[in-house]
C-alpha cells in the first residue's frame, strides 16, 4: 500500500470519524505527523484538516526530532522515576 504523510494538529471529536478510518489507512505519530492511505479518501481527509503535506523522509524527521526530546526528557529523569515507566521507543514510518 502506498500512503501519503502529512502534519496536521488533531482538534479532537471529528477530527477523524469511524467511517474515514474504514475507507483509509491512518495512524498518528510525534510531532502531529500523520501516515495517510494514498487515495482518494486519504487526500480529502488531509484537505479536511488542513493538512500540511510531507515526504516520508521530511516526516520522518520531525517524528525522529520529538522521540529524541522525549527521550533526553525520559534520560533526565530521576531513577525512582524511571522504574515506573518506560523510556520512549524510536518510530520507523511506513
Amino acid at each position: 500500500m502506498a500512503y501519503k504523510y502529512c502534519v496536521a494538529e488533531s482538534w479532537g471529536k471529528d477530527f477523524f470519524t469511524a467511517r474515514e478510518r474504514m475507507n483509509f489507512h491512518l495512524s498518528g505519530h510525534p510531532g502531529n505527523v500523520w501516515v495517510v492511505g494514498d487515495n482518494l479518501y486519504g487526500a480529502k481527509w488531509i484537505k479536511k484538516v488542513n493538512g500540511v503535506s510531507k515526504t516520508k523522509d521530511e516526516a520522518q524527521a520531525i517524528v525522529d526530532a520529538e522521540v529524541s526530546a522525549a527521550q533526553a526528557a525520559w534520560d533526565a529523569l530521576p531513577e525512582a522515576q524511571k522504574q515506573n515507566s518506560q523510556r520512549p521507543t524510536n518510530i520507523t514510518l511506513k
